[in-house]
């Protein structure tokens, strides 16, 4: 069956492309292949700071002797967090530190999307488009922080303050739809919800993260059906002894 045109036309424009983020903000679908730029090349100014290679160090005392390697995602997380994002010197000094290939610390820096490649704005809205948050109607939400901020999936606002990433779940599908807003979750949310939450970040207030919807945790939304009393004491219903 062939769609009349205008009703084609019109379907196609309703389709929300996918997967554009990763390539716009350098995360793990982005082209492999490092490209020097002005901001990002391996004579970008990078090393950790005195406190840093103290933590580098407890990190690598976290795994066995002459295994340092399995310290990178860690050490690479350390890295992003001082800097703000991950530059190939960054990498570099990974590599370095830990004794790697540089190749190693790029295979892994390119791989996870939690590493970003490229600059993100001070605040980094990651909204999950995944089945559960999508049948809960993330596109509501998602048309609303661009309503709110003014960008497009991808981007960074021109204050630097926001970049939006759309990502893929973040485990958190019993309280869809939600957004990862730097390490905090906001869950159960409407669209006013985000456009408050905006607002207080604006401001320079970090909202409390959670469920907007006043549950606790990922209880029930109708309230615990379970576990409604204290727990029972060891061996409860199994030794009369204990």
């Amino acid at each position: 069956m062939v769609l009349p045109g205008p009703f084609r036309t019109a379907v196609l424009q309703s389709v929300r492309y996918l997967h554009r983020t990763a390539v716009r903000t350098g995360a793990g679908g982005a082209l492999f292949v490092h490209r020097d730029t002005v901001e990002n090349n391996p004579s970008t100014p990078f090393d950790f700071t005195p406190e840093n290679y103290k933590r580098v160090e407890t990190i690598i005392g976290n795994y066995p002797e002459g295994h340092k390697s399995a310290a990178v995602i860690p050490v690479l997380d350390l890295a992003q967090r001082q800097h703000g994002w991950l530059p190939i010197s960054a990498m570099n000094k990974v590599a370095e530190v830990l004794n790697m290939p540089p190749m190693r610390v790029y295979e892994v820096a390119t791989f996870y999307t939690m590493f970003n490649r490229k600059p993100v704005g001070k605040y980094h809205i990651q909204i999950c488009t995944t089945t559960p948050c999508m049948l809960r109607d993330s596109d509501s939400i998602l048309a609303a922080i661009k309503k709110k901020i003014g960008i497009q999936v991808g981007e960074t606002t021109n204050d630097n303050l926001f970049t939006l990433t759309e990502v893929e779940c973040l485990g958190a599908c019993v309280n869809a739809p939600m957004v990862q807003i730097n390490d905090n979750y906001y869950e159960d949310l409407l669209p006013k919800d985000i456009e408050e939450i905006i607002d207080e970040l604006k401001a320079g207030r970090v909202p409390p993260p959670g469920p907007r919807n006043g549950r606790m945790s990922c209880e029930p939304a109708g309230g615990l059906t379970s576990l409604t009393e204290p727990p029972k004491g060891p061996g409860f219903g199994v030794r009369a002894d204990l």
